[in-house]
């Protein structure tokens, strides 16, 4: 096997001495390291102009190895110490300059130009830019001035040379500082966050104010001047001083002009003017469309308009916060319709508002806004969800918007994922806008386990995972029931309701049956021809006093007047008994006491042939003896035709009649007026 030994090196330097040969002088020098692979020579130990030639030597056990002589003028390879900055200071009186004053190399030659570079940059930026000059040495200390600088801005100044030569040029010098001349302040740029009124109608208005683009960084200012007044009322101006680059003022709802200048030591900056609207002004509006798009390093934002008139655009822009922010930035535009940010000056996983306002001379149009991530990530934290209207096959889920700080990016969709104990899991996706979904066809009297996932363009994650049981019974299903039972139970009892009072009914007429009372009769009010044509009836005479004595025809059917009759007798066969029994004449004898008929009703005594006709009374006892006659004429032809067995037949006598109260108290007294006695 081959094996590399260790071997040394060496360099052999061969000096021309003058007017000698090549090669008569000659040193050897080793590398610094073994593993060195360069070797330098410094002053006094070279000398100029010489010519050198160099050998390189590799030596081990095995043997030795040379290479090449190659041969070098030594003002091509020089290579000089960097030169040291003395000082970086401002020219009195010129503006935006410093001159950079340093000190030549030591042990470089005297006699030879130097080539120089010179670098800068502000003490807050990265970026270096550059300076080519040539300086033609005069002594041991050389000066440049950079012009074209900020004002009252400080600098960072290195510096580099190379004898003109040489191709190998000098490290880079330490770092130098120096702040260019002070002047008066630059123009502002001002911006104003209007708020809703307060209920005293007084309208909060946040001024904003920086440094104009293009101004010095490091510019010095002293303070600002604010002063502001209503519209066409300069009289009743108003000044604050502050050294803040904010203000809060309180308005009125009219529209007022604010003004803002900076000063220092050497003056004022110019003014910064912006009209503050009336609340009930109507703003213009004139941007269409809107987008924005990401580069590898930048934020672009596009814009289209479809007005020419606008002087410039303000861009603003604050993160998207549940708390109202504290920080706005904003920047004006001009002569474009794009703004670029870089990626770096916006916070990741932050969403952020963009707000584009067109300036139209000195009103502020109507913004058009969009949000925007310049990177997104998966949620932090996923949905909290709940479960709602638990069913027998069907349940809710709903979720709560997780919070703006905790999104990460744009919320694209949710998931539903859902799965039965011990059974395949299921899911169901939704848009952003949607809080809730109703899951169905889910299996009766079931446990499940239900969690929402939230995405993003990067990513998704899952939020609180929840259990929930479907029901064995629906409530529609527990109403029906009740329903159905309740209804039945509501006839039973409405039919055995039913039943009971038909049954008392049927109970009441059989231990209370009802009586008509024949005093409350009906057929004193019958009237006309019926009447008289059943009991062939002659009107009364008019010379009767007594008119509730005058019967009035009333129309009757004939078979109640027959039944009236026959049980009329019988009644009068019983009263008749009865005071028999008691030693008193018959009623037919023509003693005082006497049976008086109602009013109301006829009279149907009993016929016998033994009774003469002409000794017949009229039924409606206790009239004057004058009608009798005429009543007797009405009456017997009447009971004649009908014979006497139709008019007074016996049958089965009425039980109304015969329990009425009223029918039995037809008992006069005794000692009747001598007009109401008759004779049969």
């Amino acid at each position: 096997m081959y094996q590399t030994l260790p071997s040394t090196l060496s360099l052999h330097r061969g000096i021309r001495e003058a007017n000698s040969a090549y090669g008569r002088k000659r040193d050897t020098r080793s590398p610094p390291s073994e593993n060195g692979t360069s070797c330098s020579f410094f002053l006094p130990n070279i000398t100029r102009p010489d010519i050198y030639t160099i050998q390189v030597e590799a030596r081990n056990a095995d043997g030795v190895i040379q290479s090449d002589i190659t041969r070098w003028n030594l003002d091509t390879v020089i290579k000089t110490e960097p030169p040291k900055i003395s000082s970086v200071k401002p020219v009195s009186g010129v503006k935006r300059m410093v001159q950079i004053r340093w000190m030549r190399p030591v042990l470089a030659p005297k006699s030879s130009n130097f080539k120089y570079i010179l670098r800068f940059r502000t003490v807050n930026s990265t970026h270096w830019v550059e300076v080519n000059f040539t300086e033609r040495e005069v002594g041991k200390e050389a000066a440049y001035n950079l012009t074209g600088l900020q004002a009252f801005t400080e600098y960072a100044v290195e510096l580099r040379c190379v004898t003109e030569e040489s191709r190998l040029w000098s490290d880079w010098s330490e770092e130098k500082r120096g702040i260019t001349e002070e002047e008066a302040p630059h123009g502002l740029d001002l911006w104003r966050v209007l708020r809703p009124a307060r209920v005293d109608g007084r309208r909060p208005v946040k001024l904003l104010w920086k440094k104009a683009k293009g101004a010095p960084v490091l510019e010095k200012t002293l303070g600002y001047n604010i002063w502001y007044f209503p519209e066409n009322s300069t009289n009743l101006t108003e000044t604050i001083n502050t050294t803040n680059q904010q203000l809060e003022l309180y308005l009125e709802g009219k529209a007022y002009w604010i003004s803002v200048t900076s000063y220092n030591s050497l003056g004022k900056s110019p003014v910064a003017t912006m009209r503050i609207p009336a609340v009930d002004e109507k703003s213009v509006q004139c941007i269409t469309a809107m987008q924005a798009c990401l580069t590898q390093d930048q934020l672009v934002v596009e814009w289209q308009s479809f007005t020419l008139k606008v002087d410039k655009w303000v861009v603003e822009w604050v993160p998207d916060l549940d708390s109202e922010p504290s920080l706005i930035s904003w920047e004006s535009v001009s002569q474009a319709k794009n703004w670029t940010i870089k990626k770096d000056e916006l916070k990741p996983f932050q969403c952020y508002n963009i707000s584009v306002y067109p300036m139209l001379k000195d009103q502020v149009g109507e913004p058009y806004s969009i949000q925007t991530y310049v990177k997104e990530g998966a949620p932090s934290k996923g949905p909290m969800t709940k479960v709602e209207n638990i069913g027998v096959k069907t349940v809710t889920i709903t979720w709560k918007e997780i919070p703006k700080n905790k999104r990460n990016g744009f919320i694209s969709n949710y998931t539903i994922f859902y799965q039965a104990e011990d059974g395949k899991e299921f899911s169901k996706t939704v848009n952003a806008s949607i809080l809730q979904y109703d899951l169905e066809s889910l299996t009766r009297k079931t446990s499940y386990t239900v969690q929402v996932m939230a995405s993003t363009s990067a990513g998704g994650i899952n939020g609180t995972e929840i259990n929930f049981k479907t029901l064995s019974i629906s409530v529609f299903e527990i109403f029906l029931t009740a329903s159905l039972v309740g209804g039945g139970l509501l006839i039973l009892i409405v039919l055995m309701v039913a039943y009971g009072l038909k049954a008392l009914n049927k109970l009441k007429q059989l231990c209370w049956p009802a009586v008509p009372n024949p005093a409350e009769s009906s057929i004193a009010l019958w009237h006309g021809g019926d009447f008289k044509g059943k009991l062939n009836l002659k009107e009364f005479d008019d010379s009767v006093n007594t008119e509730d004595r005058i019967l009035k025809p009333r129309s009757a059917s004939s078979d109640l007047i027959d039944k009236l009759v026959v049980n009329f007798e019988i009644f009068l066969e019983e009263v008749s008994t009865e005071e028999r029994g008691k030693g008193q004449e018959s009623i037919w004898g023509g003693e005082e006491n006497e049976y008086v008929t109602s009013p109301y009703r006829p009279y149907c005594p009993p016929f016998s042939p033994e009774i003469p006709p002409e000794k017949f009374q009229h039924p409606c006892s206790g009239m004057p003896e004058g009608s009798s006659s005429e009543v007797r004429e009405q009456l017997l032809p009447s009971a004649q035709s009908l014979g006497p067995d139709h008019l007074c037949e016996e049958g089965a006598p009425n039980p109304y009649l015969k329990n009425s109260v009223t029918a039995r108290e037809f008992l006069v007294s005794e000692k009747l007026p001598d007009q109401t006695q008759r004779e049969f």
